[in-house]
């Protein structure tokens, strides 16, 4: 059997959750998928899939296999897009990741645009508020928020973002807008953060500082403190692409900008070292354009 394939066929199944399900995708027998994933289990020597009537889930062994495989197809993918021309003509499949917000606002145009230059294209945006490993998930590309530390990857800045503090306007009939960052304390708190360690907010101007801030109400979500801030209820701290809507339609106003920390960069991420294909290039130049251009984010 050929191991290339066998490999194929394993991540499939791995993907698929299902030996039946990857058989239908791949337009294969059931029999065919079971014998490929045990030619695998014998040349390596380990069980790779715990199997039961239900479901189908790595093993260890298993696991490093699966992220052993991805890599190996995916540099076997490059080679033949190589020889077939790729790295003259975008072709394939680009998949980027992004911020969750900032990706459904700037990256989604952007892949769309991409999409209708490049018919025979086809593309995937993967949304995280977190950092993903992009050479270990297979990713063409990342769209990065804040100063890069990974000198390993390629790096090109599109744009900035500024720490923001806002409040709705009748929050502010209310309660009163704080005028220095110390006031903040005499003010409802709404934090978007996952984490339930202390809050030390950063603070600009002449001088800097940094204030630790009781926030009465935590959540995860930055759509959630958004809305309470809307509502009324109090303060909330945003980057400032993420509030810029409700800027923009009156609903949230912007307090203590003399004190605002520097700006945050934006950065295309991609692997550094390798010959970038076409898809890959062809998408910077796009994205570097239409990025730069944007003057929310610059």
């Amino acid at each position: 059997m050929d191991r290339f394939q066998a490999m194929r066929i394993f991540v499939r199944v791995v993907e698929a959750q299902s030996f039946a399900a990857a058989a239908r995708e791949l337009g294969a027998s059931p029999p065919a998928v079971t014998r490929a994933v045990a030619f695998l289990e014998d040349i390596t020597g380990a069980r790779l899939l715990t199997r039961t009537t239900r479901s189908v889930s790595l093993t260890e062994p298993g696991a490093h296999y699966y992220d052993d495989c991805k890599r190996l197809l995916g540099d076997l993918e490059e080679a033949e897009a190589a020889a077939g021309g790729a790295y003259a003509r975008p072709s394939g499949t680009l998949t980027i990741t992004a911020p969750v917000l900032f990706g459904q606002m700037y990256v989604f145009p952007v892949m769309t645009e991409f999409l209708d230059q490049y018919p025979e294209m086809r593309g995937r945006v993967l949304l995280f508020d977190r950092i993903v490993n992009i050479v270990e998930e297979g990713i063409d590309l990342a769209l990065r928020i804040g100063h890069m530390a990974d000198t390993s990857m390629s790096a090109i800045k599109v744009g900035t973002v500024r720490r923001i503090i806002c409040g709705s306007p009748d929050y502010f009939d209310r309660h009163g807008r704080p005028q220095v960052p110390a006031d903040i304390g005499m003010h409802r708190v709404v934090a978007s953060t996952g984490s339930s360690a202390p809050l030390d907010w950063q603070f600009g101007g002449d001088q800097k500082t940094s204030l630790s801030v009781s926030a009465r109400l935590q959540t995860n979500s930055i759509e959630a403190a958004r809305k309470a801030a809307i509502d009324g209820w109090g303060l909330v701290r945003l980057l400032s692409y993420q509030a810029i809507p409700s800027i923009e339609a009156g609903s949230l106003e912007v307090v203590l900008r003399d004190y605002e920390p520097e700006p945050i960069p934006i950065h295309i991420v991609h692997p550094e070292g390798r010959h970038a294909p076409a898809k890959v290039r062809a998408f910077i130049d796009l994205a570097v354009d239409r990025l730069r251009a944007d003057k929310r984010i610059n």
